[in-house]
């Protein structure tokens, strides 16, 4: 049964899906149109392998669907918003000092 996510969970499931930069390029080709993994995979130039884990990631997220088609999938994005969203993303202003790194993100858990 499918149930809705609370807002904290929404965001925090897309942080997951757009902490890993494969899966970013993923859900930007799917925000162009929908595809198959076949299609995908030649796109992005990564395995299929490598790209059924990403997109189970991405639906374990709640953030692509997968479609049947005849015999194939076809993904999409799971809510149009969610390209808005993206686009939102994409062009907001992040303000970052160039000359400092973060070096230790991962034991911090941040960017």
């Amino acid at each position: 049964m499918l149930t809705l996510a609370s807002d904290i969970e929404v965001l925090a499931r897309f942080g997951r899906a757009l902490a890993d930069p494969i899966r970013c390029r993923i859900l930007l080709a799917l925000r162009e149109a929908p595809a198959h993994p076949a299609d995908l995979a030649e796109t992005l130039e990564i395995s299929r392998t490598r790209l059924s884990n990403h997109l189970a990631c991405l639906r374990d997220c709640g953030l692509v669907v997968a479609l049947p088609v005849g015999r194939r999938t076809r993904y999409e994005l799971a809510d149009e918003r969610l390209g808005h969203a993206l686009d939102d993303l994409r062009t907001a202003v992040v303000a970052v000092e160039t000359d400092r790194a973060c070096v230790d993100a991962e034991e911090k858990g941040c960017c």
